[in-house]
């Protein structure tokens, strides 16, 4: 008997995430160049150039071990968000925080709460820790809190929700959301994560922060890999009440978020004019890609992110006549039978999306 015979069932049974395709890795495999990579949600406008300034001027120190505490990132975000220091937790990426939460806070079988056709990554790491896992189906492709909260029971010990939610866009309004918060007891976290917050601008938006109260155990997630176009240095934060901060630190690794992630987002945070460009130019992106689609009749999911869920039968089979044609998106599983999601691109990208997609509807003989 060896060692790997000792592994728990409930990690065998983990299907491991598989990222979306490298553009060097599909020009390789299909023999093409300069495709569009629109299946990671990345910001096509690319990262802050005070950002990049800040990653020139500090190069010749990366010999140095990076701040643990994360003193200047966590001080300059305290002020943009006005909340006190202690209360902000730093991850390599919120995908590290979403680990660290359940790592935290739930034992082997305690309840895990979740909706099916939500980010992959909430599953993925309560099955690591072999939670017993709940699930509510989305309604219209979005939460149904009014079902979630009929489905928590008293060893419900954490509840995630995505607003917006990846991979669908869709977003739960301000009535839902403080109805759902007035039955969950302070015994429950709620891991509230809003990686897409930049870009939501509906009205009735609940920015989570607002929510924050001493006898609540809310955690707001939120990241610099999307908006602020950091993907590649992977720096996430967390927003809670400085007793749930300081337990997750005794989790967290120490060092785990790299010195230059933590220049580049401290620089990224000064540059407002890059931050509003991004979201712009993702406004007109969505806009001008739900209405091509609308016209060729191809049916897609009302988003309040960076991404669109669209509707194109056959995900497998599209997505890979996509590649050929340099287009990368992203299959999103067994909830969503018959669609991709598309990220919002730069104008050139978007195009070519769609006109990818009108040759692949031609050769269906039109069909959506």
């Amino acid at each position: 008997m060896s060692i790997t015979d000792k592994v728990p069932d409930y990690i065998r049974r983990i299907v491991p995430y598989v990222p979306g395709k490298p553009i060097d890795e599909v020009e390789r495999e299909y023999g093409i160049q300069g495709s569009a990579k629109l299946a990671s949600n990345e910001n096509p406008l690319g990262p802050s150039p005070k950002a990049l300034a800040a990653l020139r001027e500090h190069l010749e120190e990366l010999h140095l071990y990076p701040d643990g505490d994360c003193f200047h990132l966590r001080h300059a975000l305290a002020a943009r968000l006005n909340v006190a220091p202690e209360r902000l937790v730093f991850g390599n990426g919120s995908n590290e925080l979403i680990d660290l939460a359940v790592r935290t806070f739930l034992r082997p079988g305690d309840e895990a709460l979740m909706s099916r056709g939500s980010f992959v990554a909430y599953g993925l790491a309560l099955a690591a820790m072999g939670a017993a896992v709940r699930t509510v189906p989305l309604k219209d492709y979005g939460f149904d809190l009014e079902s979630m909260a009929q489905a928590m029971t008293p060893e419900t010990r954490c509840v995630f929700l995505a607003n917006p939610n990846n991979p669908t866009g869709t977003i739960y309004r301000r009535p839902e959301w403080e109805d759902f918060l007035e039955r969950v007891g302070p015994d429950v976290l709620v891991v509230a994560d809003e990686a897409y917050f930049e870009y939501a601008n509906d009205p009735d938006y609940p920015d989570s922060l607002r929510y924050h109260r001493e006898d609540r155990s809310l955690l707001t997630l939120r990241t610099f890999s999307k908006a602020y176009g950091l993907a590649g240095l992977r720096v996430g934060y967390g927003i809670a009440h400085p007793e749930i901060v300081a337990v997750m630190n005794q989790v967290r690794e120490p060092f785990n978020v790299n010195a230059a992630a933590q220049w580049a987002a401290t620089a990224a945070l000064d540059d407002a004019a890059h931050l509003q460009r991004s979201i712009e130019v993702n406004r007109q992106g969505l806009t001008y890609l739900t209405e091509e689609l609308t016209a060729r009749g191809v049916e897609w999911v009302p988003s309040h992110a960076n991404f669109i869920l669209v509707r194109t039968g056959d995900p497998a089979r599209v997505y890979e006549e996509l590649l050929r044609r340099g287009v990368i998106v992203r299959p999103v599983g067994p909830e969503f039978p018959e669609h991709v999601r598309v990220t919002v691109g730069t104008a050139g990208e978007n195009r070519r999306f769609l006109d990818a997609l009108s040759e692949i509807q031609a050769g269906d003989g039109g069909a959506g």
